[in-house]
This record gives C-alpha cells, sequence and structure tokens, in this order.
C-alpha cells in the first residue's frame, strides 16, 4: 500500500509538471495556479489531522483541488484512520481531468465547477483543506465581484471589499459545506493579517469561528517559487468561540517545530490592526506619540496607465518632435536613482543623467489634433493599446494624468531588508519640481508645518535627516511583507511611523 502512494505520489508530480509546462507562468499567475509542494502538503495534512477526534471518521474537502497534492498527502498522513469521504473541486479541465484519471481508483470525488458557484451538500466535511487560486481583486470582472460578493455574504455573514482578493470568498464560501465542529485550513496569502480589505475576514475568525492557530512562513523562504506571495496556514474549527479564547501565532520553521511562537487572546487581536507583528511582537500600546500623519499628507506617486508611453526621455521628446509644455519632470524608477538628494537647474528640472518627463496633456482631443499635430500622431500610436486600460479609460481624458505637485519629501514605496544600505526604504530630498510615479509615496508638509518649511531650508533638510534616521525596525513594523523578503508599504502604513522627533524639531522653528 504504501510502494502504491509513493509512486501514486511520482506519477502525481510528473502530470504536475507536464501541465504546468503548457502554461505560460503570466496565465498560472493570473489564475493563481500554484502546486502545492509535497512536502508542505503532508505537513499541513499532519497537523490537520492532529486536530480532529482520533475516533472520528474524516470527510475530506478541498474546493481548489489542481493535481491533488493535498489528497495524496492526506493519503500518506492517516495512519490507519477511517476515511467516509473524499471531494474535490477544480474548475479548469486542463489539471481536473488529468486529476480524474490519476485518482480514478480511489475514493476521491473530483468536480470539475466552479466551487463559489456549487451548493453545499447535506452532509458536511470535517476536515477541509484548501490552497485557493490567488487571483487578485483586478483580475475579476465586476459581474464576478458583485456575483462572489453575495455568494460570501449569504454564505458566511462575511460582507468583503471590491479589493478583496478570490481566496477570500473561497474561504467565504466554504463555511456552510463544513460540519459543525469540523477543521479548516486554508494556505493562503499573509498579506490579509494587514490590508484594510482584510478586516471583514478578521472578523469573521474571532467572531463566527474558532481560530486556533495562524502559522506564517518565513517570507525569505518562498513555498511557492514562482509566486512573488508571503504565505500562511489559517487554523479554525467551526463553532463559536469559548469566553477568553487564545489563539496560537506562530513564525518560521515548521508547522510543528516554528522558530518563534506565541498565545494571543482574541480581546488582543480585535485591538490590532496588523496581526503580523505576532509572534514576535505583542500588542503596540496606545502611546499617543506623534506620527508622521501629524506632519504630513501621504500619497501614493501617480500610476500613469502605461510608464513606457507616458514616460519619456528628452532624446524621445524629440525624436517625436512633441511640444515640451505638455511635459513635467519626473523621477525615474528607484533602482535607477543612485542618489537621495535630487538638485535643481535653473528650470527646477532634476538635475540626473537620465530624466524622465511625464506626458500630460489637458487639452481635448479635437484641439491637440488641430493645434499640435506632432503630439496626436503620437497620442493616435496609443490608443488602440492605452485607451482601454482600466486607468485611462476611466479618466475624462485617457491621457490626461492625475493631479500631483512636487514635494520635498518622497520615500520609496518597496524594498527588501537585505539591502547594501540595510534600509529597505529611502527618503529622498527633492529640490526640483519633478514628481513621482507610484513606486514612490509623497509627503506633503500639513499646511501648518509647510508655511515654517517654505523659506527655511536647513529645517527642510533637517526634517529629512530625521526622516532617514528613523529605524527600519519602526518601518517594517507598519508595512507589510512579500515572498522573498520584499517589503512594501501603503501610504496609510507610512502614516503611523512614529515621528517625535521631527514634530519637536518643527515646533521649535
Amino acid at each position: 500500500m504504501m510502494e502504491q502512494r509513493v509512486q501514486l505520489e511520482t506519477s502525481r508530480l510528473q502530470t504536475q509538471d507536464e501541465l504546468d509546462g503548457k502554461k505560460s507562468r503570466r496565465e498560472r499567475n493570473q489564475l493563481g495556479q500554484f502546486a502545492t509542494p509535497t512536502a508542505l502538503a503532508r505537513e499541513v495534512l499532519t497537523y490537520g489531522l492532529a486536530l480532529l477526534p482520533d475516533a472520528e471518521a474524516v470527510r475530506f474537502l478541498d474546493p481548489a483541488i489542481g493535481t491533488g497534492s493535498f489528497y495524496s498527502a492526506l493519503l500518506s498522513t492517516l495512519n490507519g484512520r477511517s476515511l467516509a469521504a473524499a471531494r474535490g473541486y477544480e474548475i479548469d479541465p486542463h489539471y481536473a481531468l488529468p486529476a480524474r484519471d490519476l485518482w480514478r481508483d480511489g475514493p476521491l470525488d473530483i468536480h470539475l465547477a466552479d466551487f463559489t458557484t456549487a451548493k453545499p451538500p447535506k452532509q458536511g466535511f470535517n476536515l477541509l483543506i484548501c490552497n485557493p487560486p490567488y487571483v487578485r481583486h483586478h483580475h475579476l470582472s465586476s459581474e464576478d465581484k458583485a456575483r462572489l460578493h453575495t455568494s460570501s455574504y449569504s454564505s458566511a455573514g462575511i460582507r468583503l471589499s471590491g479589493l478583496a482578493g478570490l481566496y477570500c470568498h473561497f474561504l467565504a464560501h466554504a463555511h456552510q459545506w463544513m460540519s459543525q465542529g469540523g477543521v479548516a485550513g486554508w494556505l493562503i496569502p499573509s498579506e490579509f493579517m494587514d490590508v484594510n480589505y482584510g478586516r471583514e475576514l478578521k472578523r469573521y475568525l474571532l467572531e463566527d469561528v474558532t481560530l486556533l492557530a495562524v502559522h506564517r512562513f518565513d517570507p525569505n523562504d518562498v513555498q511557492f517559487d514562482d509566486a512573488l506571495v508571503s504565505s500562511a496556514v489559517v487554523w479554525f474549527r467551526k463553532g463559536k468561540p469559548p469566553a477568553k479564547h487564545e489563539v496560537k501565532f506562530s513564525y518560521g520553521g515548521t508547522l510543528a517545530l516554528p522558530a518563534l511562537s506565541r498565545d494571543v487572546s482574541v480581546y488582543e487581536l480585535a485591538r490590532e490592526a496588523k496581526w503580523t507583528r505576532f509572534p514576535s511582537q505583542g500588542v503596540r500600546a496606545a502611546t499617543g506619540q506623534p506620527k508622521l500623519s501629524d506632519v504630513f499628507v501621504i500619497k501614493r506617486g501617480i500610476a500613469t496607465g502605461n510608464n513606457k508611453f507616458f514616460i519619456l526621455s528628452i532624446e524621445q521628446i524629440q525624436e517625436h518632435k512633441l511640444p515640451m509644455q505638455f511635459f513635467k519632470p519626473i523621477l525615474p524608477s528607484p533602482r535607477f536613482l543612485d542618489v537621495d538628494e535630487i538638485s535643481a537647474d535653473t528650470e527646477g528640472n532634476p538635475v540626473l543623467s537620465n530624466a524622465l518627463f511625464l506626458l500630460d496633456c489637458r487639452l481635448p482631443e479635437s484641439e491637440v489634433q488641430e493645434r499640435y499635430p506632432s503630439l496626436w500622431r503620437y497620442l493616435e500610436s496609443g490608443r488602440v493599446e492605452m485607451a482601454s486600460r482600466y486607468l485611462c479609460k476611466s479618466r475624462p481624458l485617457w491621457y490626461r494624468q492625475e493631479e500631483r505637485s512636487s514635494t520635498s519629501f518622497i520615500c520609496t514605496y518597496m524594498g527588501r531588508s537585505n539591502s547594501k544600505s540595510g534600509r529597505p526604504f529611502r527618503f529622498l530630498l527633492n529640490h526640483s519640481r519633478a514628481i513621482a510615479a507610484n513606486t514612490y509615496l509623497m509627503l506633503y508638509p500639513k499646511p501648518e508645518w509647510a508655511e515654517k518649511l517654505m523659506n527655511n531650508p536647513d529645517a527642510t533638510r533637517r526634517v529629512w535627516e530625521l526622516l532617514n534616521r528613523i529605524t527600519p525596525e519602526s518601518m517594517l513594523n507598519e508595512g507589510r511583507v512579500y515572498g522573498g523578503g520584499l517589503h512594501k508599504l501603503e501610504p496609510k502604513e507610512l502614516a503611523q511611523v512614529p515621528a517625535s522627533e521631527i514634530v519637536n524639531l518643527l515646533r521649535e522653528v
């Protein structure tokens, strides 16, 4: 029997490799198709089975079964336990049909269907294990979003944001498929623990089910070698939590032997917005100390819709004979910016070897066509590809950019903690009139401070120096981390970083 299971898993892995090879990486990324490695699948099933009573027959469900990595792991870890039922759902026939053929001699019932539209059976499942498709919200149509929103609320009472990924809807839809007291283990991106769209999911985990454990993998150890995502396994039991319930948070290592572990009460979890603080840190105390939000209004740099088309060098502008009055300076990507202080020429343009300019025209098409034929020709060359893009078609004019003014203080949006400087984020001092794209965050001093800084270059420089003295830990505590150790800061997250020294300085100016 053991030899047969080994042979089946070997066949499954070969089948998985062959099927993955017939799809491009981009296709699988858009559909969120990342197969679970064998060792991880067995680790998850071993942990999940231990949460069920020994004498209870297993009724297994995988709502996104693929070729059956979790089912294969289940067979290897049952250790004599009774398997009463096994069902899987797979929407893609590319994987579902070969999986059916592979497991045809066993009890696994594979449905070629979209799990989020399937109706739950009368008898629920007591062991639900799933690595749901990591499909980001912008790959979902408005019709699918509306349907999923309705389904998630009717199934589990979860009102998910339009920014929620497909995996959140999978988790919500599965609520009615579980038997009372049944256990679920979800291998999902850890970002739900920090982002705004995860609030409702966290409320569900704290109030409507009994959250048992959350294990977050070390982001430097990417679980899926072709997915830039930091993973977590979330375990819960169907049923309301008992009074004073505590949840085990663990990090790194394995589920059975994590590098760090801490029990956190549901009361503390309800108070803390960023669950990725656990287990390395505790709940933040309300200190009342100033934050960057007390000093700055923080905005993401502009999203152009297509940087290659809208951001040009001076040589490209001259080549196309484009009128310079429709361009404004914009900083190059952080990886191509080798200085942290940006000087300006007499016209306010940044003094950089790779100076770039953003096309931003506010004139209607009829006027552009009549008065600026070279610009009209350039716009026409990109109309078919650009005008139908999501960002471009939502604008009053598809070639008109967001409103952004320049600012002295700019921060990089993402970075790695293992960079040469040891600092994942850089603060720039901008003396030019350049704005920035959405790979940066732009910090605009609030009116009471802006007035003090307006004609005080010394104070401006001192504020910049204090920004760069903020410890990496203070910023990492507020941001989020992705696979491979990539850190990211959203405007609201940067706004929460402590800023006592900066406020004290500005009060004295």
